[in-house]
């Protein structure tokens, strides 16, 4: 077997791993790579020729793991995309949704240009159409959890869940090559235990390689707050005790659904007084449906609070808002409020408009609940830059800044060990650390390296032979 990191290799985005068996090539997963000044039309360089592709396994539907899938599909792969159903359901919306932005880049290019329909800010085309998305999601085969899929006479896949979004799963793969038997594994994310909505990791089964990732390596979630308590604390001073404004930022599909959880058994068992709830983003609305559907998936306390309190996506005080003009009109709501909008790291979204006529507001609260990369608007504003850019204007930042990772989906250093952990050190012969930071990534490879594991950081592009 060669495997090759061509993405999320020394970073957090882009994940892409191609595995060789012979001649067959499976690639696991095929994300965006949007960290740095990376262009985003960069993502079509592929490091080698879509048609020779033979399969492409995906692990969930996060942009960084599926965003460039249609650009592979228009550049030529003609293969099947294996993947868990939810995953398959949650990636169309996510892949539409990555159209409408780069139209919408491309309009604002247009008015400043003057140029053709579909040239972008930089004069370039989109990556991808939704014709382009239609003909990928096309090419969806879904299988469920635990249940082993031969791909050829010499290749077994198996996902296994690992929390972090509806869906996610890790792909454990069993080759026969050259008459050996071996496995590896590709952690995609994974998620922590005891997290709102969505089920704990499940223990991999023994591999000889693993591929990991090291999002928050050597950085460890508080403990002994729920994510109640850090709710409670947080809406209590900025909407009930100043009367203000709480903007959370949130991605549509994962945090938002588990978000809403925690705030309707906030309000639900009268933990607070019941301050308006507003979800703004038509995706998150559409992703809850998802959620609904494949409600078998979510854990055994969401089940419960289904079947005791109702519908766990639903309250009293809670508004989905839908067009851009109600949208707006949240502007206009001078009560104290809770606004939650897309996109989480603010760089898109309808959180811009919100941000925009909030970001000098006194009384306004923005709580960031998840990780922002480098080069976001959410990562300036965390490092604490007292003037941003937004919308073509630069504005000073008067509103409070907080942050809290308790509704972090990531598994933290503690977990990530404890993945690698279960595993036989004896039969993993390597474990390669992918996306996440080059810190994160080496304050693991140290601690797992304590512990008697070969660990390899991989550099992007370089061909390792298992």
């Amino acid at each position: 077997m060669k495997l090759t990191i061509h993405g999320a290799a020394r970073q957090v985005t882009g994940s892409m791993h191609l595995l060789e068996v012979d001649q067959y090539k499976i690639l696991v997963d095929c994300g965006l790579d949007y960290e740095k000044d990376r262009s985003i039309q960069s993502n079509e360089n592929f490091p080698f020729r879509p048609e020779d592709i033979d399969l492409v396994i995906l692990t969930h539907a996060h942009i960084d793991h599926s965003g460039n899938l249609p650009t592979l599909v228009r550049l030529g792969f003609n293969g099947q995309i294996l993947c868990t159903p939810p995953t398959a359901d949650l990636t169309e919306l996510l892949l539409l949704d990555s159209v409408s932005i780069f139209m919408n880049k491309a309009g604002k290019g247009n008015r400043k240009r003057g140029k053709g329909k579909f040239n972008s800010g930089s004069g370039a085309q989109p990556l991808y159409l939704q014709k382009h998305v239609m003909d990928t999601v096309d090419r969806f085969v879904t299988i469920g959890f635990n249940r082993p899929f031969r791909v050829n006479g010499n290749i077994e896949l198996t996902f296994i869940p690992v929390g972090h979004l509806l869906g996610a799963a890790a792909a454990v793969l069993r080759v026969t090559e050259h008459g050996e038997e071996k496995s590896i594994a590709f952690t995609g994310d994974i998620g922590r235990k005891n997290y709102p909505v969505l089920n704990d990791p499940q223990e991999l089964p023994p591999v000889d390689f693993l591929v990991s990732e090291s999002t928050y390596g050597g950085r460890y979630h508080t403990k002994g707050k729920s994510v109640e308590d850090a709710l409670i604390e947080v809406i209590d001073k900025a909407c009930v005790k100043e009367q203000g404004r709480l903007i959370i930022p949130a991605f549509s599909i994962g945090r938002t659904q588990s978000l809403v959880y925690s705030l309707n058994k906030i309000f639900t068992e009268g933990k607070l007084p019941q301050v308006k709830v507003f979800v703004d983003s038509p995706m998150a609305t559409m992703a809850t449906g998802i959620f609904r559907k494949y409600h078998s998936h979510v854990n055994q306390e969401a089940q419960e609070f289904y079947k005791d309190k109702g519908d766990e996506f639903e309250f009293d005080n809670l508004t989905y808002i839908e067009t851009l003009k109600d949208s707006r009109q949240i502007s206009n709501y001078w009560e104290p409020c809770i606004i939650i909008s897309s996109a989480g790291m603010l760089e898109g979204g309808r959180i811009q408009d919100h941000l925009f006529y909030n970001i000098q507001n006194y009384y306004c609260t923005i709580l960031f609940i998840g990780y922002c990369a480098k080069g976001t608007l959410g990562h300036r504003l965390l490092r604490g830059d007292p003037i941003v850019h937004i919308k073509d204007r630069e504005l000073s930042v008067y509103a409070t800044i907080k942050q809290t990772d308790v509704l972090s989906a990531h598994g933290d250093h503690q977990d990530l060990m404890d993945n690698v952990k279960h595993q036989d050190k004896t039969k993993l012969k390597n474990v390669f650390l992918v996306h996440g930071e080059g810190s994160s990534m080496q304050l693991l490879a140290d601690d797992l390296e304590k512990e008697g594991y070969k660990v390899t950081v991989p550099e992007k592009d370089v061909t390792y032979i298992l």
